[in-house]
């Protein structure tokens, strides 16, 4: 049973002149024993909450910073009209802070044998699965000085989607990858493209491209036109271990990967490439593999990537050169999200390195913090002195092990949150249009 405040506010004002008038144990009684008669019979005449049924509908997934909706529909299999409030509870991170109580509490009249439905908006501020804990429901009599309360357990699951912040980068990109399908024969040379179709000869073209069997046989003079490569195997591989876990302004490393890892997928499809991905600490954390489809594999990895979490683990190189190796058994293009530590980088990677570089093109990406830069700016006082020291040393740091990477044939792309996703794309169109995939 549970009392509301309309029960406290009658006790109140029926206690206090009995208090000032004529306190006794007889004034007393005389004003709570009627109040607690029509208590009882209030609760009585309340709708019961067990026998209440209640189902689930509505969306099952959303995007970060999206608002999804939740339908909870109430049915009254009892004889008594149901006047109750209900809260639909859900973890914290399922609404802004602040914004949970509104959010989740309705007020609903349900008749006799009827039922209502109930909508409650949840805006997600973490990634990953959020899930349904219980209904509650307080069930108020028709005078509203008690009411029944139980627990309903009412399962349903929203899955938090990464954000594609870097989409508005696609567009740019696509039509890049459009100019590199129309080049000519003295725009595309490199090793691995594949022949499109003859043309005319306009003046202007390399003559080195000049088809002489094909001009033979008719009066003009025909070019060779090639396009880029197609149906070639990209490989993108998330680093999930504790380099990952790290802040660069108020996103994590990883969500900075994971909006890199969409944009590159989005392109890569369009361009007719497969994309396999890979999340990786020291275990496989998430694998999307065969498919071939453009929508279904953007789809795919953002569905594996949704509950991924950094662990608080150093990586197992061996065991992440072991996986890719597995997931990539003919040529590809590795792309490899991770940090651009020294220690890490020199302990772990470097080591297996070549057994990765000797079939494959590799590709490392890694999220750089803004702050150093501005730390290297900084001057007037010894902290600052100090700060700007720290920042170059830290800079020069990155520089040494990027070209160690480099001089293993690795290719680096090393960026700020918001510009490593159009970085690595620039980057995969330029090993594109070399014919190096």
């Amino acid at each position: 049973m549970a009392l509301t405040g309309r029960t406290a506010l009658l006790a109140a004002l029926g206690s206090l002149p009995v208090g000032i008038l004529a306190p006794s144990w007889t004034g007393m009684l005389a004003v709570n024993a009627p109040l607690s008669l029509a208590i009882l019979c209030d609760y009585a005449l309340a709708a019961p909450v067990r026998t209440l049924q209640f189902t689930r509908s509505g969306d099952t997934s959303v995007r970060l910073g999206d608002a999804a909706q939740v339908q909870l529909t109430v049915t009254n299999p009892s004889r008594r009209r149901l006047r109750a409030h209900v809260r639909d509870a859900w973890p914290p991170s399922s609404w802004p802070v602040g914004t949970d109580r509104a959010a989740s509490r309705h007020e609903v009249t349900v008749p006799a044998g009827e039922r209502r439905r109930l909508t409650t908006f949840l805006r997600p501020t973490r990634r990953g699965d959020r899930r349904a804990e219980q209904v509650t429901v307080r069930s108020f009599g028709p005078l509203g000085l008690a009411a029944r309360q139980g627990n309903h357990q009412v399962p349903w699951t929203v899955r938090v989607l990464p954000p594609f912040t870097s989409r508005k980068h696609l567009p740019s990109r696509l039509a890049r990858l459009r100019e590199l399908d129309g080049r000519t024969s003295v725009l595309t040379r490199g090793e691995g493209t594949e022949f499109d179709s003859l043309r005319a000869y306009v003046p202007g073209d390399d003559t080195r491209s000049i088809d002489w069997r094909a001009t033979a046989r008719q009066s003009a003079v025909a070019v060779r036109t090639w396009r880029p490569e197609r149906d070639r195997h990209i490989l993108i591989v998330l680093d999930t271990g504790r380099t990952s876990a790290g802040r660069v302004g108020d996103v994590p490393r990883l969500d900075a990967a994971m909006d890199a890892t969409l944009l590159l997928t989005a392109l890569a499809t369009r361009a007719g490439d497969r994309v396999n991905f890979l999340a990786y600490d020291r275990r496989v954390r998430a694998q999307v593999q065969g498919s071939t489809a453009a929508g279904d594999v953007l789809s795919s990895i953002v569905t594996a990537m949704a509950p991924l979490e950094a662990e608080l683990v150093e990586t197992d190189a061996r065991g992440l050169s072991k996986a890719a190796l597995a997931s990539a058994p003919r040529r590809s293009l590795i792309v490899l999200l991770t940090g651009l530590d020294s220690a890490p980088i020199e302990e772990g990677l470097l080591p297996v390195l070549p057994q990765l570089t000797k079939r494959h093109t590799v590709l490392l990406a890694s999220v750089a913090d803004p702050r150093t830069e501005s730390m290297t700016q900084a001057r007037g006082t010894v902290d600052a002195i100090y700060e700007a020291a720290a920042g170059t040393q830290a800079q020069a740091q990155r520089r040494r092990t990027a070209d160690q990477l480099k001089r293993h044939g690795v290719v680096v792309v090393d960026a700020t949150p918001e510009k490593l996703a159009p970085a690595l794309a620039d980057a995969y169109l330029a090993l594109k249009a070399a014919g190096r995939l």
